[in-house]
This record gives structure tokens, sequence and C-alpha cells, in this order.
């Protein structure tokens, strides 16, 4: 099972559920539309709720949508993030499969130096 927040919800509103949950979707960005700007002020609501995990032992899956790209996926891995929506940065490049090799190279490297 997994809940998603928005840039305007605490984390603490996931507190009470978070030991049922499968994953947890960090909204960087308004819900609606495609292809706008990373909202780093919501990594600090990432980095909560991975620390409460951690503190909890849980294996909840911290995913991050919104402006995920080359320059934004390393502060959310750094922040916690274990899986990323990737829309613009991957279906607006000229190699789809050499963009998602990127990103995930560039996510793996940030988790190791977190």
């Amino acid at each position: 099972m997994g809940l998603t927040i928005k840039p305007g919800t605490e984390p603490q509103a996931l507190a009470p559920y978070l030991d049922q949950l499968d994953l947890v979707l960090v909204m960087s960005v308004e819900p609606g539309f495609g292809g706008q700007s990373f909202m780093p002020e919501t990594m600090p609501k990432l980095r909560a709720l991975a620390e409460e995990a951690r503190r909890r032992g849980s294996r909840v899956w911290l995913q991050v949508d919104g402006g995920i790209s080359e320059r934004t996926i390393e502060i959310a891995s750094s922040e916690g993030a274990d899986t990323f929506v990737a829309g613009s940065a991957v279906y607006g490049a000229d190699d789809i499969e050499a963009a998602v090799t990127r990103l995930r190279d560039l996510a793996r490297a940030a988790s190791l130096e977190a």
C-alpha cells in the first residue's frame, strides 16, 4: 500500500500509517501536469520521512515525483529517496535509454555518498 504527500502536506500526517506502508511518494511539484520545476523546499519532508523510517526499522520505499532530472536526482537521493519518477527528463531526451542509465548512475552515486 502507498500514500502520497503533496508539497503542502506535512510528513507527520503519515506517521500513524508509516509502519503499514510499502511506498511513500513525495511530490516535489504540485500534482497536475508535467514539466514543472523541482521544489527543493520539499526535501526536508523527504529527509524527515527517511529518518523516521530508519528509526522504526521500516522498509518503506521513498519515491520522489516532480522535476526529477540529472540535476535534481542527486539531491533527492541524498535526502533519502530510493525510487524516482522522471517524465520530462526521460521522454524529452534524444536517447531515452541513455537518459535512464544516467539518472540511475547519478542516484546510485548520491545514495552511496549520503
